[in-house]
């Protein structure tokens, strides 16, 4: 059983606190930091909701590719980047340009 709230919920909650409520009080000189800080919260409750999954299955993605198959590991490789992506810029994860 956990405790609730959760990390995860706790930094959003600074993440809101920082950004709703601290944020407007700040002089201008300051607004960037607490912005900076916020996003840094939010990273956070996200690596900790999504990083045991991505890296769990990062682990089987690259075990699974066959020695010297490369476009396996490329395919392999693009799935870890976009699991990363979706914890550290979400949004990107989810781009299919080159």
């Amino acid at each position: 059983m956990q405790n609730r709230p959760s990390a995860a919920e706790l930094l959003e909650s600074l993440a809101e606190l920082l950004e709703g409520t601290l944020l407007p009080a700040l002089p201008p000189a300051l607004h960037h930091r607490a912005r900076v800080g916020a996003n840094l919260a939010r990273v956070l409750s996200r690596e900790v909701t999504l990083g045991p999954e991505a890296h769990r299955r990062e682990i089987e993605l690259l075990a699974a590719v066959p020695d010297g198959d490369e476009q396996a590991l490329w395919q392999a490789l693009t799935e870890v980047v976009r699991a990363d992506l979706a914890i550290a810029k979400p949004g990107y994860d989810s781009w299919e340009g080159e």
